[in-house]
């Protein structure tokens, strides 16, 4: 299942990455998007984007666009 999907107050587990730009890929992991990370919806705006997501004990704000190449399993 892809990020993007998951719903407010859904929690799951990154298993990968599915990017193509480097630059991007890198900037994730750099803010600890990556393998293994337990990630939890937080907020969705009412346009649908951005998105908040929980992880590592911080929010983050992502586009859906982004979110939609992350492939996670609910939890």
């Amino acid at each position: 299942m892809k990020a993007s999907d998951l719903k407010v107050g859904d929690q799951a587990i990154v298993k990968t990455l599915n990017i193509n730009n480097k630059e991007l890929k890198r900037h994730l992991l750099d803010m600890g998007v990556c393998r293994g990370t337990k990630i939890k919806i937080k907020k969705i705006a009412p346009t649908k984007d951005p998105i908040d997501i929980e992880l590592r004990d911080y929010e983050l704000c992502l586009c859906k666009k982004d979110l939609s190449k992350i492939e996670v399993e609910k939890i």
